[in-house]
Order: structure tokens, then C-alpha cells, then sequence
């Protein structure tokens, strides 16, 4: 049996490696797990002076699988992206899709009018326009100092 020599500097680079794979992944986050990190539908939200845009990149999936749920102050949208079937006889098969289950919970940054809401989804790109809630006017009420002494 050959003694070697422990290096834990190779160790380090290893778990470098590892955590720079992590975060080099330029891949769109879509729907699973993969490794431990759970995959969601990339977002990006723009707020103007009358409402929110909120724009959901979900490729590969039908409307009737996503779920949308809009309240005054947040976003929720599941769905679930499932696994083709095939069977090939030769060859072997490698796939960077993500299928499953995913779920998101947008926070608004205003209220929203819920009711009020319109969608557009075209080309995996889920295209939300929530107008927002008319902000109550400020009420001004004179206070009174001369009771507020006796």
C-alpha cells in the first residue's frame, strides 16, 4: 500500500469549482429541482404611473397548465411542466429540460386592482398588466388645541 500525501488545498479547489459551477449556470431558470436549487419561471417587473407589468418566461407549457392567482399585493403562479415519453432503441439521451411541479410568489410592489386584470400569453412569455388601486385621497382634519388642554 503506497502512502500519499494529503494535500487540502485540492479540497478547497474542488468546492470552488463546485460553487463556481453553481453560479455560472447561464441556463433560464424554469420549473424543478436540479442538484437542490429549485427552479422557477424568470420574471421581470416594471411598474408605471397607472400599473404593474409583469412579464413570466414559461416556455414549453400550455395555458391550461398554469395557474395565475392575483391578489392586491402579490402574484401566484404554479404549474407543471410534464416529461415526454419516448423510447428510442439506440443511442443514449441527455436533456437539459426541467419537468415537474413549480410554484412563485410575486410580491407587488403597490396595490393592485385584482379584478381588473389582463393576460396575454404568447411564445412561453406570460404577459401580466395589473392596474393599480386608486390611492385614497389624504382627508385633512384640523385638531382642535384649545380642548386638548382643559
Amino acid at each position: 500500500m503506497a502512502l500519499v500525501r494529503w494535500n487540502p488545498w485540492r479540497e478547497i479547489d474542488t468546492l470552488q469549482r463546485q460553487i463556481n459551477d453553481i453560479f455560472a449556470d447561464t441556463r433560464v431558470p424554469s420549473a424543478l429541482f436540479e442538484r437542490g436549487i429549485v427552479r422557477v419561471p424568470a420574471a421581470e417587473l416594471e411598474e408605471t404611473e397607472n400599473a404593474i407589468l409583469l412579464k413570466l418566461e414559461i416556455p414549453g407549457m400550455e395555458a391550461k397548465d398554469l395557474d395565475v392567482q392575483v391578489t392586491e399585493k402579490a402574484v401566484y403562479i404554479s404549474g407543471e411542466r410534464k416529461q415526454e415519453t419516448k423510447t428510442e432503441e439506440k443511442g443514449a439521451t441527455k436533456s437539459e429540460f426541467y419537468y415537474g411541479k413549480f410554484q412563485r410568489v410575486i410580491p407587488l410592489p403597490a396595490r393592485v386592482e385584482n379584478t381588473s386584470v389582463t393576460a396575454d400569453y404568447k411564445d412561453g412569455i406570460l404577459n401580466l398588466t395589473l392596474p393599480k388601486v386608486e390611492a385614497e385621497k389624504n382627508k385633512v382634519v384640523k385638531v382642535n388645541l384649545d380642548q386638548a388642554s382643559a
